[in-house]
């Protein structure tokens, strides 16, 4: 039951909001529905199949109790606890899954196409979900090195020169990566396979001239690639291999030139075995916040791109001003001083 309801009932008062129509109370081990039959039921389906899924020893979320909620009012024969699939890996006692159905489309991709772009906002799991899965392949040897790659872009920050070694200068914009592995496996093993080259974390500029056969490999960050290092990183791909391709094209911090990211989906959009897969705020799984602050961001820059194009539209319409003759004006003669 304390798994069920989760810390301070979160998950009961999740629960209370997908169905505001029905009053949820607990006493002991027992639920306690009352509302609108309809209402009701649908409550009660909603809570059986979060208890089939802490039966399974899964922790639950928020955001999976939201997701299985608009599962079952689409379609209340399905299943979320078997749809939303098994777990990925298990690390130190925390099972890695996709908890959204966006996140469970994304997976199946990587599952069955060689190349896939997973775009998206922030906190969706497009990074960790893909790390996930290379993990997953390298301890299933289906692939034999795992290589993690972004672009070395400041983020709307000047920096200057690092102090330090070209390791240390290119370190900070590969952290991230570095935090995702530690989770995932044995931070004594992590050093290990680095060193051994079986895991290699490099900045994209190391991937021209390279034919990578056998890798798992995933660039992150990358709506801040310039269509020529999208073309040169997608080239790369080797017998044997995966690709997966992540980023959020509302954060580009290229100084002028356009994003490879916003090119390659109108270029590749119809290529076999390529798989574009586009994630949305319903797929963020960190605070509840962000989806809200994702939508209102989102709704911000579509108000703000409609005003400018009324603008220009507008700026057009005085430029060309009323019909004017196209004759050139005649010219009147100059009176003569007296």
């Amino acid at each position: 039951m304390v798994r069920l309801l989760g810390a301070d009932d979160r998950l009961l008062t999740t629960v209370e909001k997908e169905h505001p129509g029905v009053s949820v109370h607990v006493r002991g081990n027992e639920i306690t529905l009352t509302g609108a039959t309809d209402q009701v039921e649908a409550a009660r389906r909603l809570i059986e199949e979060l208890l089939l899924v802490v039966r399974g020893g899964r922790d639950l979320a928020e955001s999976e109790v939201s997701t299985s909620a608009r599962m079952l009012h689409e379609d209340s024969s399905t299943s979320p606890s078997e749809r939303l699939g098994p777990a990925i890996l298990s690390s130190r006692g925390k099972s890695i899954r996709a908890k959204t159905l966006g996140q469970k489309e994304y997976v199946d991709a990587i599952d069955t196409d060689t190349i896939v772009f997973g775009i998206g906002p922030a906190g969706t799991g497009k990074t960790y979900l893909a790390m996930a899965k290379a993990v997953q392949a390298l301890q299933r040897k289906e692939v034999e090195r795992i290589i993690l790659t972004r672009p070395a872009v400041e983020a709307g920050e000047r920096l200057g020169f690092l102090p330090g070694s070209l390791t240390e200068k290119i370190d900070p914009y590969l952290r991230p990566l570095y935090d995702a592995l530690n989770e995932m496996m044995d931070p004594e093993l992590v050093p290990k396979l680095l060193a051994a080259g079986t895991i290699e974390v490099a900045p994209l500029a190391y991937m021209r001239g390279r034919t990578l056969n056998s890798s798992f490999v995933v660039l992150d960050e990358a709506q801040n690639t310039t269509p020529e290092q999208m073309k040169m990183f997608l080239t790369r791909l080797g017998f044997g291999s995966k690709m997966v391709v992540t980023g959020d094209i509302t954060q580009i911090d290229l100084p002028a030139s356009s994003s490879g990211l916003r090119l390659v989906g109108r270029v590749l959009d119809k290529v076999d075995d390529i798989r574009f897969v586009r994630l949305t705020s319903a797929d963020v799984v960190r605070h509840s916040l962000v989806g809200r602050i994702v939508d209102a961001w989102t709704e911000y820059d579509a108000q703000k791109q409609a005003d400018r194009y009324e603008s220009d539209q507008a700026r057009d319409f005085a430029g060309r001003g009323p019909g004017r003759p196209n004759t050139p004006r005649e010219r009147l003669p100059k009176r003569r001083s007296s």
